[in-house]
């Protein structure tokens, strides 16, 4: 029970990390304050020094991780970009973000809720990723 709930707990945070990349990826060269993509910057390198230790860790249990829900992505992407078309800004970008961030936290907590079993170190990467969400949306405030 503890490796399943590991392993699932590990997927579901690998998606998010990679749904998060790929969302800065969406937005960074739309930024035009330097302190909002100094902040997104760093937070998707952060992301992805998560990412992989999760991989690190997957592999060891033989697995390949998890893509995102291609829908959840698609959708993502004609969100972002619907409403870059309409307000090309970086409260638009602010708010994009922080809506990502805030439902990226709520999943994680839902999946450490639901993973109870899971090793310690696998829950410790799903908090230190939501925090690094949560510190996000604290640092893009001002530009919303």
């Amino acid at each position: 029970m503890i490796e399943q709930d590991t392993i699932k707990l590990l997927r579901e945070c690998d998606a998010g990390v990679k749904m998060a990349v790929a969302s800065i990826d969406n937005v960074l060269d739309r930024v035009r304050s330097e302190d909002l993509k100094q902040y997104l910057t760093e937070c998707q390198a952060e992301h992805k020094k998560l990412e992989e230790e999760m991989e690190a860790l997957l592999s060891k249990y033989h697995d390949d991780g998890k893509d995102p829900n291609p829908i959840a992505k698609g959708m993502s992407w004609m969100k972002t970009n619907m409403k870059m078309e309409m307000d090309n800004s970086d409260q638009t970008i602010a708010g994009l973000m922080t809506d990502g961030c805030n439902m990226g936290v709520k999943s994680l907590n839902q999946y450490l809720n639901q993973y109870k079993a899971a090793d310690e170190v696998s829950k410790d990467i799903a908090k230190r990723l939501i925090n690094l969400e949560e510190q996000l949306v604290v640092d893009i405030r001002r530009f919303l």
